[in-house]
């Protein structure tokens, strides 16, 4: 293939001895990211397979797609609907590009040179999870957050979440959601309000831009927004998270592919409808009062547990844990919702915090397991 005897020329001065050996690992990643590698361990026990983490990050942003394009054009219609001027699907479509884009782009620049910098340091390849986090970061943010701090947020995320750990595979945080929770708590007016949610809110007189959640936590009517709007995405909120079709979508692709795991996300809805349906019982304010299913459909909390919670590294690795895991972060968002008003929307919390346990959900459930398998061997002896 003429495309691989060009990689093949371009690559001798990056080998060993050559003068650009030092920056081997930034030529990896292109190569890389265009083939499959054409190398396989020579030592040790190894499995030959076409499928790796590149492939896997690249299926992860396929199943992002739809919940991406959508909140392009949820961006731009928010804002167009608010002024008195009619517009097209068009319209909406390059609004929003034009304040989606520069932000996945700023990502992309920030993370990367910073991820290429520490593999050439370190002399390893260039890891492969910031392609799922640089649009990751982006989708879940306000729109009209300013971009240094979308840059500044990927740093503390990349070099404090990820490499401080020893790059990917061995932070104990979902970086993206690390990103997030950096932004909320260093730019907290940025990241909350009315004024956020909905593309250059404050130049719109009389803006109704705050998220139903906001509106709940405030003690005001959803009254205006339908079930189907809040299932289809019709409402303010981050980027991409508004839309739990879209998001049931790329929920189907990671599942069929086997990247997502069922159980972390079907655990994680039995958590928070459970939660819910116990405290629509008590209907003590407006959050929890409102209903169960709609609890599910409206915030981050689909993206979150499809796109986050599921992130392998991060997440529970054992069956029986993954199932722990999910239903704890399903139980854990419904919780921080109706007892912060402060901050209503619960998910991003809730998956940090079970990030952190999750080794020790996984270190009980393999300890049980050799329990009983101890105990069935002794039954067998003394039988």
């Amino acid at each position: 293939m003429k495309i691989r005897e060009i990689l093949d020329n371009l690559k001798k001065p990056f080998e060993k001895g050559q003068k650009l050996e030092k920056f081997y690992p930034a030529f990896d990643a292109f190569e890389t990211f265009l083939f499959v590698p054409n190398h396989t361990s020579k030592t040790g026990a190894h499995i030959r397979d076409a499928i790796d983490l590149k492939r896997v990050m690249i299926t992860v942003i396929i199943a992002l797609m739809p919940a991406l394009i959508y909140g392009i054009y949820n961006t731009g219609f928010q804002y167009l609907s608010q002024t008195p001027d009619s517009f097209t699907t068009l319209d909406a479509i390059i609004h929003g590009s034009s304040k989606v884009i520069p932000m996945i782009a700023v990502s992309y620049i920030v993370g990367l040179s910073i991820e290429f910098l520490f593999a050439i340091w370190r002399g390893h390849q260039v890891n492969e999870g910031y392609l799922v986090t640089g649009l990751l970061i982006p989708m879940i943010m306000p729109v009209d957050i300013p971009l240094w701090m979308v840059g500044v947020s990927v740093a503390f995320a990349v070099i404090i979440g990820k490499e401080a750990f020893g790059g990917t595979g061995m932070n104990i945080l979902n970086p993206a959601l690390t990103a997030r929770a950096f932004a909320f708590f260093a730019y907290p007016t940025y990241m909350s309000g009315n004024q956020v949610w909905v593309s250059e809110a404050s130049n719109v007189d009389g803006v109704s831009g705050e998220t139903i959640l906001g509106m709940l936590a405030a003690g005001n009517s959803t009254e205006q927004f339908g079930i189907m709007e809040m299932f289809i995405g019709n409402i303010p909120g981050s980027i991409a998270e508004t839309s739990t079709l879209m998001v049931l979508i790329g929920a189907f692709i990671l599942i069929y592919t086997g990247v997502g795991s069922w159980r972390i996300m079907v655990g994680g809805v039995l958590g928070a409808a459970i939660t819910g349906m116990l405290f629509n019982l008590w209907g003590a304010n407006a959050l929890m009062s409102f209903d169960w299913a709609q609890h599910l459909i409206v915030g981050g909390f689909a993206f979150g547990i499809v796109f986050m919670a599921t992130d392998p590294v991060s997440a529970a690795q054992t069956q029986k844990g993954k199932w722990i895991y999910g239903i704890l972060v399903g139980i854990l968002c419904i919780l921080i919702r109706v007892f912060n008003p402060a901050y209503p929307e619960g998910v991003m919390l809730a998956i940090l915090l079970m990030n952190v346990f999750a080794p020790t959900i996984d270190h009980y459930v393999i300890e049980a397991s050799v329990k009983r398998r101890e105990k069935r061997s002794l039954n067998l002896k003394t039988s």
